[in-house]
């Protein structure tokens, strides 16, 4: 088994080391981040995303997309219908404290935005929170 809580405890991915835990989503993306090379392995990386262990995979609604498992709850709307973020599926905290939280929210986020776009003079939050609240 190769799951490991990687940095700010995301989904990560045990190197044969078996003391570096890397991100899911540095798994087969063309960089070694393992000193041997196990996370870009031919084995992992021939068929993705069938190819990975599905707790690296993260399947949007959508089920022609799908996002590694680090990119679901990280406010950003990986999925690009907010599935990774909002839902059932998802299961994600509430908005933390540098989070603002408004519904909907416009383009790359989905339910929070980050507390540095908040009254910054573009409107974020459908209803003008952002601007007015935040």
């Amino acid at each position: 088994n190769r799951f490991c809580a990687a940095s700010h405890n995301r989904t990560g991915f045990l190197c044969d080391d078996r003391d570096t835990c890397i991100l899911a989503s540095q798994v087969c993306d063309g960089v070694s981040n393992c000193r041997n090379r196990e996370d870009e392995q031919e084995k992992l990386c021939g068929d993705v995303p069938r190819s990975l262990p599905g707790y690296l995979v993260f399947r949007c609604s959508n089920p022609s997309y799908w996002v590694y498992a680090d990119q679901r709850c990280n406010g950003m709307n990986d999925c690009g219908d907010c599935s990774d973020e909002m839902g059932r599926l998802a299961a994600c905290p509430p908005c933390g404290s540098e989070w603002w939280s408004c519904s909907p929210v416009f383009y790359e986020y989905c339910s929070c935005i980050p507390r540095w776009l908040c009254r910054d003079g573009v409107q974020h939050c459908l209803s003008w929170s952002d601007e007015y609240l935040c």
